[in-house]
């Protein structure tokens, strides 16, 4: 047996913590998520701050370039950055979120409607942080169908169980 398959013979339980809500951070914790789930180990989301309007019915995801320089763009037969400060002028980020929605469309990557779909279907158990819920006024209303809603201690119980705890 590979030792990639054996490591995974122990890996039965996995948390993360989502903490950024922008479009390129969502990716991560929805694939690494329903990747997990897919392979039968029993998945946990929590959301908090940021990561929290992950969970609202309606995403409205934008992608900022400010600040990340690690940020290229293929365009024009190579990988272009943008310097911060073109990334400070107004309507940037509307262009880079453009850019990447039709980025991920030519390559035909799901988009993050379709992974949290996904994560529901294969029962990720998905929890937003009650405190963030309360600090942005938002109420379960306005989240999807299906997540629970808890605090640090709810998500403590969950980790302190968990083979895989990862923060994103």
């Amino acid at each position: 047996m590979a030792a990639a398959e054996k490591s995974l013979e122990n890996a039965k339980s996995m948390s993360l913590i989502v903490t950024k809500g922008t479009l390129d951070w969502a990716y991560p914790p929805f694939i690494l998520a329903t990747t997990a789930a897919a392979m039968d180990i029993k998945t946990t989301m929590f959301f908090t701050f940021y990561g929290l309007p992950l969970l609202n019915k309606k995403l409205n995801l934008k992608v900022n370039p400010l600040g990340n320089s690690a940020m290229e763009m293929p365009m024009m037969g190579m990988h272009m950055a943008m310097p911060n400060i073109v990334s400070a002028m107004p309507g940037v980020t509307s262009a880079t979120t453009a850019m990447m929605e039709n980025l991920i469309k030519k390559k035909g990557v799901a988009s993050i409607d379709e992974l949290r779909d996904a994560a529901v279907d294969l029962e990720v158990q998905m929890i937003g942080c009650q405190m963030t819920m309360d600090l942005f006024e938002y109420s379960k209303d306005d989240m999807i169908d299906g997540i629970e809603i808890g605090g640090a201690a709810t998500y403590l119980e969950v980790a302190t169980r968990s083979d895989i705890n990862l923060f994103i």
